[in-house]
């Protein structure tokens, strides 16, 4: 049989979203477009399980039962995607008794649609309940009945291609259809804007903070502002990456907190995807109502990484003080400005003696003053903060400006002492239309000189405490790293002769251009 590639997977997946672009915008059609290839990818799933045990027990119906009982999700009869299919072109149906209490009501094709995904939530309540409860597929939003009908019916078509066989026979081992899932939130992340910009951590940016971090088997990550959870992802795959054994490839584990109810459904299918589902994503504010607790108390972890929103407004600063978790005894931060509120949550929740955690922050960070240079000043000072790594303009959704990596470590002063590493990467990126990426190459330069923890002339600097405190903990990286580059000297004396040539030159031009001229008649004749 043959493999599929991951670049056709990904053209008719982006194609397939031709039928509802243009009627909506990208910030909503996605969330159709992925869960029906969500459901895509289950149903291409449950037939071959279903296949496999059939074969495995001459089609012993009880015991391909039983054994279809025990795989890691279930799907009921009439809500795959091949069922929905078949009726697309129905206008109403009237659905059995297991769907539905009323067998007499007809039901459109949209409300079929809510009824399946309603249901698959019920069959598989630990792994997605209340994942697709924001979905309307019966939504005004997508026309009146007969334009609504249309569109869900061509979106299934364009779902049911040969190029979008799912089953795992044809996908060669690779985790191809997580990447899909990745590539298409990529791509509404850039059609989206800033609104996008909020849920997706762009892959490279992702692959070097999870190089950076180097997450080893064993350990607990999590990420408090997680988004889609592509940034959990790319930390788990670093840990499978680098590990020895195939036991070690599993052992670790994720946890994650996303406020917006919709981006937490993405993470919750995206974790289902990349085979993760372990993974325990909460809903809810995380500087107002951290989900994550242990007795009462904050969980810790081995990993802390997140990719929070930028300088956050609003984000409950009056509450702060009195914060039953008290992750905000260095300092309040502004009301306007909640980036230390997410780097202080952060910190109180890698574990005491050995956590490490790796936050991407504005600029305004390293040099604010006010309450959020107290706290800067707090964190240096108790010899947290490992390293300081300033990023190129543009490498985010919806937004041009340049970020900073900020690594902490509670082990740091067992490794390298109480210096600072500054590394001004600001120059490593290659530009794609209109978005500057970071290469492998970029990656792999950075994250060997954080390694490394040395000086590089005019790209790191490792930094003294004591370096810092005269600064006055500014941690502004051209303070540190020196990238300036001395002009080359100028000759003066053979750039006037290079002028004296230049005006005997143009001198001549002149006069035979005065002669062309004349010749036309345009200008009068020299006389000679």
């Amino acid at each position: 049989m043959t493999t599929i590639s991951q670049d056709s997977i990904n053209n008719a997946a982006w194609s397939a979203c031709d039928s509802l672009r243009g009627a909506l915008d990208g910030a909503f059609y996605k969330d159709y477009v992925l869960a029906l290839l969500f459901l895509k990818y289950m149903s291409d799933l449950w037939l071959e399980k279903k296949a496999a045990h059939e074969e495995r027990y001459d089609g012993d119906a009880a015991r391909v039962a039983r054994a279809l009982a025990r795989e890691r999700f279930t799907i009921p009869d009439g809500c795959d995607f091949y069922s929905l299919h078949a009726q697309r072109e129905l206008p109403e149906v009237k659905l059995p008794r297991h769907l539905t209490h009323d067998e007499e009501k007809p039901y459109s094709l949209g409300e079929r649609l809510n009824i399946a995904f309603a249901k698959l939530e019920e069959a598989n309540p630990k792994k997605l309940e209340g994942v697709f409860s924001t979905i309307d597929f019966n939504s005004e939003v997508l026309g009146d009945t007969k334009d609504r009908h249309r569109r869900l019916a061509n979106l299934l078509g364009d779902f049911n291609k040969p190029e979008l066989d799912l089953r795992p026979s044809r996908l060669g081992g690779q985790d191809i259809i997580g990447n899909t899932y990745e590539y298409l939130i990529e791509r509404f992340a850039g059609d989206a804007g800033k609104k996008g910009g909020e849920f997706y951590t762009p892959r490279p940016v992702a692959q070097l903070m999870a190089r950076l971090i180097a997450a080893r088997p064993g350990s607990t990550i999590c990420d408090p502002a997680c988004g889609s959870g592509s940034l959990l992802i790319r930390v788990a795959e670093e840990i499978k990456r680098t590990a020895a054994t195939d036991q070690e490839r599993r052992d670790f584990a994720l946890c994650g907190q996303e406020s917006n109810y919709g981006t937490w459904s993405l993470a919750r299918m995206n974790m289902f995807l990349h085979d993760m589902d372990a993974a325990r994503i909460e809903r809810g504010d995380t500087l107002n109502s951290p989900k994550l607790l242990e007795g009462g108390a904050l969980m810790r972890f081995d990993i802390v990484v997140a990719n929070p929103p930028f300088s956050l407004d609003k984000w409950g600063a009056e509450h702060a003080a009195a914060d039953p978790f008290k992750r905000f005894w260095r300092g309040v931060p502004p009301k306007s400005k909640g980036d230390y509120a997410f780097i202080s949550h952060m910190v109180e929740a890698m574990k005491p003696e050995t956590g490490r955690m790796a936050v991407v922050v504005p600029h305004g960070v390293l040099f604010r003053g006010g309450a959020e240079g107290a706290i800067r000043r707090q964190l240096v000072e108790e010899n947290l903060l490992k390293a300081v790594i300033g990023l190129p303009a543009n490498l985010f959704f919806g937004t041009g400006i340049p970020a900073a990596i900020l690594i902490f470590d509670r082990a740091k002063a067992e490794h390298v002492g109480t210096d600072v590493l500054f590394i001004d990467a600001s120059r490593e990126f290659a530009s794609i239309r209109t978005q500057n990426i970071l290469t492998d190459e970029h990656i792999t330069h950075i994250v060997e000189t954080f390694v490394a923890f040395a000086e590089v002339e005019k790209y790191a600097h490792r930094a003294t405490q004591e370096e810092i405190r005269g600064n006055d903990f500014n941690l502004n990286i051209p303070r540190y790293v020196d990238t300036f580059e001395e002009e080359e000297e100028i000759d003066i004396a053979e750039v006037q002769k290079e002028i004296d040539r230049l005006e005997v030159d143009l001198a001549d031009v002149r006069v035979k251009m005065n002669d062309h001229l004349a010749q036309l008649g345009l200008v009068p004749a020299k006389e000679k």
